[in-house]
């Protein structure tokens, strides 16, 4: 069990790895690069949940149907995410007090949103699979997302500096 979460989190940690490596390498324009990332990490996303979830044939020929469905309307809505990143990208260090409230009360609404659709996919899987099965896909699922976002090394900057330095400090 050991080895299989650390074979989890391992690949986990090599497909954000992976993925913003290879949209930093390529010479394509910022927005072809963003979603160059999101197709490769909703591939990698499912290659990892298939490995991790081992599930029997008839498990899998339910639950896949309904997973990719959950993760086009995740994707969907991570839509509203990635424009929020941008802008900030964008704006910063101008940003106004404003434009941060505006973009931190659409990351608290994509946030809602996302948690609507677990519990409506949550719902759909638990009438095809076990709960405890689905219980492990939502578990995973989260680690995913945790792992990817804070194991990429992608940081919003900093907004208390030090004459002009912006500290990162992970200690």
């Amino acid at each position: 069990m050991i080895c299989k979460s650390i074979l989890l989190t391992t690949a986990i940690a090599m497909l954000t790895f992976s993925t913003l490596g290879s949209a930093q390498t390529q010479e394509i324009g910022y927005n072809s690069a963003i979603e160059v990332a999101r197709a490769n990490s909703r591939a990698e996303r499912a290659n990892i949940v298939g490995t991790a979830m081992s599930l029997g044939d008839k498990e899998a020929s339910a639950f896949w149907p309904i997973y990719r469905q959950y993760e086009y309307e995740r994707s969907t809505l991570e839509d509203s995410r990635v424009a929020v990143i941008k802008e900030y990208a964008d704006k910063y260090p101008n940003l106004t007090d404003a434009e941060a409230k505006g973009m931190a009360e659409r990351m608290f609404e994509y946030e809602s949103h996302v948690t609507a659709l677990k519990k409506i996919f949550f719902k759909k899987f638990n009438k095809v699979l076990p709960t405890l099965t689905v219980t492990t896909f939502f578990q995973l699922d989260r680690r995913i997302d945790f792992i990817g976002r804070h194991e990429s090394g992608v940081w919003p900057p900093s907004t208390h500096s030090s004459a002009g330095y912006h500290s990162h400090s992970t200690a």
